[in-house]
């Protein structure tokens, strides 16, 4: 359980609008939840630019529907972005290491299936 909150990963905010099977059931305990719950505006971005080179097919009402749940949008700060380069090159995705950096410096939790974020000294579940 996280005391800050959640920063929940791309793939998850994919598979939550899809109700998509592949959500664990400790991943949706924590989306079902009260605990505080953030989306990156990295994500959103993440999301656009797959979305313009035809690899996903985005929610014309994306921004709309998180505005209505409980998530809250967490900025990309100059902090966040200059901390990326402080991080171990265990893995390349800049929108990964972009949520690794704000997880550690936002003291939240990420909300991941993706098995390269245990590498990193930040929380998981």
């Amino acid at each position: 359980m996280s005391d800050r909150g959640y920063l929940i990963d791309t793939h998850i905010v994919l598979w939550d609008l899809a109700d998509d099977k592949r959500i664990s059931k400790a991943h949706d305990e924590i989306l079902l939840g009260g605990a505080p719950k953030y989306i990156s505006v990295a994500s959103l971005w993440e999301i656009a630019i797959k979305s313009a080179a035809g690899k996903l097919s985005m929610p014309g009402d994306l921004l709309e529907t998180i505005q209505a749940s409980d998530v809250m949008l967490l900025p990309i700060l100059s902090q966040h972005v200059l901390h990326t380069a402080t991080l171990p090159r265990h893995h390349g995705d800049p929108f990964d290491r972009l949520l690794i950096a704000q997880a550690q410096l936002e003291g939240l939790t990420l909300v991941t299936a993706d098995r390269h974020f245990a590498s990193y000294d930040v929380a998981i579940v």
